[in-house]
């Protein structure tokens, strides 16, 4: 699968999920830096993704894993994840005052 196999729409979605699954968890900060560090590198990281995969799904029941897998090979998506978290990390500090 490649990203441009996947719809735009589906982009939207998929993206929204992973950046408030990691704002629920309170990762944000981390997960900004470790996303900043590796945009050089996410075709590679991608790729290690692909080849993780059969280990990765039969421990966790991640059903949308090769869709990730294919949008993070491209670095405006993992640009577009970045801005998502940090938006909606703004809105959760907004909200506890």
């Amino acid at each position: 699968m490649f990203a441009s196999d996947i719809s735009v729409e589906r982009r939207e979605v998929i993206l929204t999920k992973i950046a408030q699954k990691v704002v629920d968890l309170k990762l944000a900060p981390v997960a900004i830096v470790m996303l900043e560090s590796s945009k050089p590198l996410s075709f590679v990281g991608s790729q290690l993704m692909v080849f993780l995969q059969p280990v990765v799904t039969s421990i966790f029941p991640f059903h949308q894993y090769d869709e990730v897998a294919a949008l993070m090979e491209d670095r405006a998506n993992v640009e577009e994840l970045i801005q998502r978290i940090e938006k909606l990390e703004d809105g959760r500090r907004d909200r506890k005052g």
